[in-house]
C-alpha cells in the first residue's frame, strides 16, 4: 500500500535515475508518476532505466518530453501525416501541451503503431512528442467527439486535478483498523445503486444511481456520507440504476475523482444527457444540469480491466470484467496492509454472451463479497444461450414470414447490440430498425472492440468484418421516418428504447402495432414491477394510451412473447457457480440488487449451500466488514 508521502516518492525516484536524465519535472497523473525529459536520448531511448525503477518502487512511471524539445505542431502534423499509411485511416490528430502528449485517432490503430511498433517509434523518434494512438468509431459518434473534445480542451485542469489526486493519494498513512459499510441505495430493491465504504482513512463510493420510473435517489442525507470528506467515486458500469445520480455529486459539491472504464464513461454521459431531455420534456423535475455532467467528465480517471490503481493512501482499486455490459466492471478494493479485501459485483453475468466474455474471477482475494441478486431465487434459471438465441430467430423469421413486424422494446446499451450480434450472425435477410438512443449507444460499442469477446474481437479486428456496420441495420432519426416505416407493408424488426417500455419509442410503436395481428411484442429483458412492460406479461389485455389529450384504451391484439435467456444478470445457477469458482472463500457475503423477497432467499440459499456469514440488509443499515 501507500506508505510514504509525495516528497519521499519523489526524491527515491531522483536517485534512481541515471545522471544523463535531464528531468525537469516530476508529476502525478492520479497515481502516475510521471517524469519529463529535456534529454532527446533519455526520452527516446531510456535503455530500461525506467524499467528498473518501476520494478524497486513498485509505482507506474510515465515519460514524456519537456516541451522545449516538442517539435512545433505544424510540422509535427506534417511528418505525422506522411509516416502514417494511408490505409490506417488517420481521422484527427490532436495536440495536448500541458502533457507533452499528441492524440492520433485513426480507423486502424495497429496500422499506426506498425510492425513491432516500427511507424510510432518512428514518429516519437521525428516529432519528440508522446504518442498516444485511439480508435476512431466505425460508426461516427457524437457522444465520443464531443467527450474527446473536453478531454482536450480541459488538458490544462486536468494536468493541476491529477496531480492533487496523485498528492492525495500519497498524503501518508498510519494504519487501518477498521473498515464499515454503509447502504445507501440498491438493498432489497432493483435501482438506485450505492455503497459507502469507510476506513479512518478513506471514504469511497460504489456506484450511485437512480431507480428509473419514479426516480428516487440514494439516501445521500444519511448521517454517515458527507460529500465534503469523500475521496473517491467508483461507478461499476453505465446503467441509470447505477450512474444515473453521479452528476448530482458533483452538482452536490464534490470535486474528487471518478474511477471507471473508458466506455462506462462514454456511456454515463449519453445516458445521463438522455435523461435529462426526458425529464424536460415531461415537464419533471430536472435535478442536475449538463455542466454537472461536464464536471464529472472532466474528474473522470479512466482506467482498464485489471489494472491495479491506488485511490486513497490505504486503498488499491482493480476493475475486472464483469460480462454485462460494455465497459462494465467488477470493483475489487484492496484494503490496508493486506488487512481485508472487498469484491463489489454490480451487475454481472457469468456465462459467454454474444458480446462478452464470463465475469472474472482473476483476483486472489475477497473476504467481502458483495453480490447482485436480480435473478436470485431458485426458480430463476434461464434457458441455455444457444437455445435462446434459436428461439429468438424462430420467432423473428416466423413474424415477417407472416408479414408483421417484431417490436422489441430494448435497453440501449448492450441489450441492443446483443441482439444485432445474434440477427447478423443468424443471418436474418430482412431489416432491423434502430429507435431512440440505439445508434449513439451502438457507435460508443465500436469505439471499443477490445472490450468485446475474443471471437467478435477477432471477427472485428483480424476478419474486418464488423457486424455492427451491416446494411441490414438503418437508424431511425425522427417522427417522419417512423410513420414512414408504420405505413410501409415491409416486414421487419423495430428494436426500440425503452426497454421496459416506461417511455420512448417503443411506448410509441407499441401504441401503433398493438392492434395488429400479424404483429409480436417480443420481451428480451428484465421488466421491473409496475412498469408497462411487467403490466403486459402479467396478461394486461388493454392498455391506457394517451392521444390528443386523452386517456384511451388500445386493445393488445399483436403476438406477446417472452425470451428470458438473453440477460445480462446471471441466473441463479450462474450466481451460485460464480461463488464457488472464488479463489478463496469469503468470509461472508452480502446480498444487494433484487426485489427485497429475493435478497433473503438468496442470502438464505446462499448460507446453506456455503455455511458462511450471509445478510441482505435493508438500505441505511450499516455494517462493520473488520
Amino acid at each position: 500500500m501507500v506508505e510514504e508521502k509525495t516528497t519521499d516518492l519523489f526524491a527515491r525516484v531522483k536517485d534512481e535515475l541515471p545522471s544523463d536524465a535531464k528531468v525537469s519535472d516530476i508529476k502525478f497523473e492520479g497515481c502516475e508518476v510521471v517524469l519529463y525529459t529535456k534529454s532527446k536520448d533519455f526520452f527516446l531511448e531510456n535503455n530500461g532505466a525506467l524499467k528498473s525503477i518501476v520494478s524497486k518502487l513498485k509505482k507506474r512511471i510515465i515519460l514524456r518530453p519537456d516541451p522545449s524539445i516538442c517539435l512545433d505542431m505544424e510540422k509535427a502534423k506534417i511528418i505525422i501525416e506522411k509516416l502514417i499509411p494511408k490505409e490506417a485511416g488517420l481521422k484527427e490528430v490532436t495536440f495536448e501541451p500541458a502533457f507533452s502528449r499528441v492524440v492520433i485517432e485513426a480507423d486502424k490503430p495497429g496500422l499506426v503503431i506498425g510492425k513491432g511498433g516500427e511507424t510510432l517509434r518512428e514518429i516519437k523518434k521525428q516529432i519528440l512528442w508522446f504518442p498516444q494512438i485511439k480508435r476512431a468509431p466505425a460508426i461516427p459518434s457524437d457522444v465520443v467527439k464531443v467527450l474527446r473534445q473536453i478531454i482536450h480542451d480541459e488538458s490544462d485542469f486536468r494536468k493541476d486535478f491529477l496531480n492533487k489526486v496523485g498528492k492525495d493519494i500519497h498524503s501518508g498513512w498510519k494504519e487501518t483498523k477498521w473498515i464499515r459499510l454503509t447502504s445507501l441505495g440498491g438493498f432489497r430493491e432493483v435501482g438506485r445503486s450505492c455503497i459507502l465504504i469507510q476506513t479512518p482513512e478513506s471514504r469511497i463510493l460504489l456506484d450511485c444511481g437512480i431507480k428509473p420510473g419514479n426516480n428516487e435517489f440514494p439516501h445521500l442525507e444519511a448521517p454517515e456520507f458527507d460529500i465534503n470528506h469523500l475521496n473517491a467515486v467508483i461507478l461499476s458500469h453505465a446503467h441509470m440504476d447505477h450512474c444515473g445520480a453521479v452528476p448530482l455529486l458533483y452538482k452536490m459539491g464534490y470535486k474528487g475523482p471518478l474511477y471507471c472504464t473508458t466506455p462506462t464513461r462514454d456511456l454515463m454521459v449519453l445516458l445521463c444527457m438522455d435523461y435529462i431531455e426526458i425529464m424536460q420534456r415531461e415537464g419533471g423535475l430536472v435535478p442536475y444540469s449538463t455542466k454537472d455532467i461536464k464536471e464529472a467528465v472532466k474528474h473522470t480517471i479512466c482506467i482498464d480491466y485489471d489494472e491495479v490503481s491506488d485511490i486513497t493512501p490505504d486503498v488499491r482499486l482493480t476493475l475486472l470484467n464483469s460480462g454485462h455490459i460494455m465497459g462494465g466492471s467488477l470493483i475489487h478494493l484492496h484494503i490496508g496492509n493486506g488487512l481485508h479485501n472487498i469484491l463489489y459485483t454490480g451487475d454481472y453475468k457469468f456465462d459467454r454472451t454474444a458480446l462478452f466474455e464470463p465475469a472474472s474471477t482473476n483476483f486472489a482475494r475477497a473476504e467481502t463479497v458483495i453480490t447482485e441478486s436480480t435473478y436470485g431465487s431458485i426458480e430463476d434459471v434461464q434457458p441455455r444461450r444457444d437455445e435462446t438465441e434459436s428461439n429468438l430467430l424462430e420467432i423473428v423469421n416466423e413474424t415477417i414470414k407472416r408479414g408483421g413486424k417484431v417490436l422489441i422494446p430494448s435497453f440501449a446499451v448492450e441489450r441492443s447490440q446483443d441482439l444485432m450480434a445474434i440477427l447478423y450472425n443468424g443471418k436474418f435477410k430482412g431489416t432491423v430498425y434502430c429507435d431512440g438512443m440505439i445508434w449513439d449507444a451502438t457507435a460508443i460499442h465500436t469505439t471499443y472492440p477490445e472490450y468485446f469477446n475474443r471471437d467478435l474481437q477477432k471477427q472485428i479486428l483480424q476478419q474486418g468484418e464488423n457486424p455492427f456496420t451491416d446494411k441490414m441495420f438503418k437508424r431511425i432519426g425522427s417522427m417522419k421516418e417512423r410513420e414512414k416505416i408504420l405505413k410501409s407493408e415491409e416486414p421487419c424488426v423495430i428494436i426500440a428504447t425503452s426497454g421496459m417500455l416506461i417511455a420512448g419509442p417503443s411506448v410509441w410503436w407499441l401504441k401503433k402495432l398493438a392492434e395488429d395481428e400479424k404483429s409480436t411484442l417480443l420481451f428480451v429483458g428484465y421488466q421491473g414491477e409496475g412498469s408497462l412492460g411487467r403490466r403486459i406479461q402479467k396478461g394486461w389485455s388493454e392498455i391506457p394510451m394517451e392521444e390528443d389529450g386523452r386517456t384511451k384504451s388500445v386493445p393488445i391484439k399483436l403476438e406477446v412473447k417472452t425470451i428470458t435467456g438473453l440477460s445480462g444478470h446471471s441466473d441463479i445457477k450462474q450466481l451460485m457457480n460464480y461463488l464457488k469458482r472464488l479463489k478463496q472463500r469469503p468470509e461472508r457475503i452480502i446480498v444487494d440488487h433484487g426485489e427485497s423477497k429475493k435478497c433473503v432467499e438468496f442470502a438464505r440459499n446462499i448460507h446453506n449451500t456455503f455455511r458462511i456469514e450471509t445478510m441482505a440488509p435493508k438500505n441505511l443499515e450499516t455494517i462493520r466488514l473488520k
